[in-house]
């Protein structure tokens, strides 16, 4: 029989916990906290569970909408109304510390649990997207990490049944060692089948519903909430171990349930199990009604493995589990559900009303905690932090002359970076047209769009963040996350909704990292506030910083953004690539240009400069209504942001990624500019805010009327030809191009770069 350790301050401290916070427990509970007290603790309050050290910032966020059905953190999940009494279930989280140890379960139990979130909420997960963050392909760890992420998502993915529609990939030498795992899930939903993540109802029996407990993923979720290290190789049984096939029957199981009308309660068990979903859902009962809590008997737990002790059992976190609170008396229909679906259902406990949690092992009480104490804006610690600013040492660059350079070649370089090349090879992994919703394959549209099946809407999704920027300048970067993601959905036609996020930072109590992560916040508020998307909520992970190597690098701050828009009619739908020969090509936006930020600067000079590319919010919503209002009348048939690698990368991803539809172009550019960095500018530069689109030629007057309304910029730079591909600056030819030779720089070079007949 195996002994306790004695619970004292050095004890709490190895659990993450800090002589403050251990004072703080003590005196709440009026005695020293038993060993799975000490526990429930330590990952109700760790930085992953409590975000304790950014729950302050992130209230200042737009958490209020017309469309909103539920706050911000109020559920597992945001909903938004998309009408005719449908909602839009979605969320998007990280899984970086799991996968940087153990990339294909770390990857895939992050999809799993996403997915999890949503169906909890009883909606139907139908699309899953991702944002990943490496660094060099060149370092064979990374190539390994690499492999095993995009697998363990296409795997969970394709056996689950979910397409993955879309998302990003990036390799800055920063994610080397601390690689990013942000897995997004969408999910539809009727409104009155929606099911809340509360306990409430004294007597109503708690059941836990799914795979059976085991040792997998024990405080995974202080894993995530401490710098990674080469101790971390050793913290493999804190990554979760997932199953899909599990999850499928899961999901069907609980869809049925909620459908009885006897499930008044349901929750998924993510970090921390056992522990948060007790606790929480208490808690959202105690601040609804007044009273509640939730008392479980761990005896009655099934168990994958013999002699688990209550703190492995509150503690655990083992894949595809649930915590559902049914109607008293009713709690056989959803076990028999669930036994349809071969899946387990167990009451282990009740609902109680002396707001307590408690927990019994072999007959003995070892927790009775104030539900309250334990979560976010009841008694789990809020720090702010010492935010300063420190400005990054990178250097200007100092620019060619122009007529010193090949822009043919450096355009071809530049379409062969690893941040810019075809994506093909990840996204050729992934099952994105599995439940026949999926409307154009991946790298088509801007942003990846899903029919609603009995009506004529679509929804368009992105996922988005240029994290070099943000390094740059933390809250135009910040901003330009969100004005990035909008540009994308509203190129498809769609107008954009909401917003959730996943906020990537160092360790907070550096001030300058600090620093990183609420400038970056006021930057999301301050475009969210423009566009009228506001945020439903999302996921803070911190402590991203890894001394793999020696020394000790944190990463880019990588505030990524998924949102969601609604496509009013599918068959005003606008893809990215050019449709037809003949047609112009008109650009829309005209910012001062910069390289500053640029890959191209990157690429060619050694440094991302000193800033990031300015942002003009304003601007930015305009061009957003002007795209949709285009699109709606038929007044354009492709629309493309310029983005990484500027106006020429934008050009020829216009030609060649839809490959059964390639196109060339001839475009001219008018330069006022004599300085000799002029034609990079032009053909390189990422300033934002704009887009290029073709049109047919007869409507070109229709399209610059409804620009000079909205009061964007607008000129005709080119025509779409059958064939080859210019660029003239002035009218002299800087550049040119057969599609071949666009399509053999783009294509595979991720794949080089990644030398995969190695792994």
């Amino acid at each position: 029989m195996s002994t306790e350790p004695e619970v004292n301050l050095k004890l709490a401290q190895e659990h993450g916990l800090n002589e403050e916070e251990y004072a703080k427990i003590c005196e709440v509970l009026g005695r020293t906290p038993s060993f799975t007290e000490l526990g429930i603790y330590s990952v109700m309050w760790s930085e992953h569970c409590s975000y304790k050290n950014s729950i302050a910032v992130l209230k200042t966020l737009p958490r209020d909408g017309a469309s909103l059905l539920t706050q911000a953190g109020e559920e597992n999940a945001g909903l938004v109304d998309i009408g005719d009494n449908l909602a839009v279930a979605f969320k998007i989280e990280s899984h970086n510390h799991p996968s940087a140890v153990e990339p294909y379960q770390g990857a895939a139990t992050g999809v799993g649990g996403i997915h999890r979130d949503i169906f909890t909420m009883g909606a139907r997960p139908v699309a899953s997207l991702d944002s990943l963050r490496f660094g060099s392909p060149r370092d064979p760890r990374v190539r390994y990490l690499v492999d095993g992420v995009v697998r363990g998502i296409g795997d969970y993915g394709n056996s689950f049944g979910v397409p993955t529609v879309g998302g990003e990939i990036y390799f800055e030498d920063c994610y080397t060692g601390n690689p990013l795992v942000n897995a997004m899930s969408v999910g539809l939903v009727k409104h009155h089948k929606t099911v809340s993540a509360t306990a409430w109802g004294k007597g109503n029996p708690v059941l836990i519903v799914g795979s059976s407990t085991g040792r997998d993923g024990i405080h995974g979720a202080t894993f995530a909430s401490e710098d990674l290290s080469e101790a971390s190789e050793d913290k493999r049984p804190s990554v979760q171990v997932g199953d899909p096939f599990a999850e499928k029957l899961l999901l069907e199981a609980t869809l049925e349930a909620i459908a009885t009308g006897a499930v008044v309660g349901l929750q998924d068990m993510g970090a921390a199990g056992l522990t948060s979903s007790t606790s929480e859902m208490s808690a959202r009962g105690i601040e609804k009604t007044g009273s509640g809590g939730i008392e479980i008997d761990l005896d009655l737990t099934p168990a994958r493995e013999k002699g688990m002790t209550a703190y492995e059992l509150m503690l655990s976190e083992s894949q595809e589990r649930m915590l559902i609170v049914a109607e008293k008396g009713r709690e056989r229909e959803i076990i028999d559900v669930y036994k349809k679906w071969d899946v387990s259902a167990v009451v282990i406990g009740q609902v109680t009303d002396d707001n307590m949690l408690r927990v019994r092992h072999h007959g003995e009480v070892v927790a009775e905690i104030p539900a309250i104490s334990l979560v976010l804006g009841g008694g789990a610690p809020v720090y702010i932090r010492e935010a300063v600013e420190k400005k990054p040492d990178t250097p200007a660059a100092d620019l060619a002359a122009d007529d010193s350079l090949d822009f043919k070649a450096l355009s071809l370089q530049l379409l062969s970076r690893p941040n810019i090349a075809s994506k093909a090879w990840v996204y050729q992994q992934y099952d994105s047209m599995v439940q026949t919703n999926t409307v154009t394959p991946a790298g088509q549209t801007d942003a990846a769009v899903i029919r609603i099946k009995g009506t004529k809407k679509g929804l368009a999704m992105k996922t988005d963040c240029n994290s070099r920027y943000v390094y740059l300048n933390p809250k135009a970067g910040g901003a330009i996350a969100v004005a990035e993601c909008a540009r994308n959905i509203a190129c498809t036609g769609a107008k954009p909704l909401a917003v959730t996020n996943c906020l990537n930072f160092g360790n907070p109590y550096k001030p300058e990292v600090y620093f990183q992560f609420k400038s970056a916040v006021e930057g999301m508020g301050d475009a969210c506030r423009m566009f009228d998307t506001p945020v439903t909520g999302g996921n803070v992970s911190f402590y991203n910083e890894t001394s793999l190597g020696g020394g000790r690098t944190a990463i880019y701050p990588t505030p990524t953004i998924g949102m969601i828009g609604l496509l009013d009619n599918i068959d005003n739908l606008v893809e990215s690539t050019f449709r037809k020969a003949g047609d112009a090509i008109v650009l829309l936006g005209d910012p001062e240009l910069s390289l500053d930020g640029s890959e191209y600067l990157v690429m060619q000079y050694g440094t991302p400069g000193t800033d990031s590319p300015a942002v003009d919010l304003n601007h930015e919503k305009n061009l957003q209504e002007l795209l949709v209002t285009l699109a709606s009348k038929k007044l354009i048939n492709s629309a493309h942001d310029v983005s990484d690698g500027g106006l020429a990368v934008t050009l020829a991803e216009k030609s060649i990624m839809n490959r059964d539809r390639m196109l060339g172009f001839e475009v001219d550019l008018e330069c006022s500019c004599k300085e000799g960095a002029a034609i990079q500018k032009q053909l390189f530069s990422e300033a934002q805010g704009r887009v290029v689109i073709s049109v047919d030629t007869g409507k070109v007057g229709a399209v610059i009327e409804e620009a000079d309304r909205l009061n964007v910029p607008v000129r005709v730079i080119g025509k779409v030809l059958p064939e080859s591909s210019s660029i003239a600056v002035n009218g002299q030819l800087v550049a040119e191009f057969m599609i071949d030779e666009l399509l053999h720089a783009y294509g595979h070079a991720l794949e080089s770069a990644l030398h995969l007949e190695e792994l």
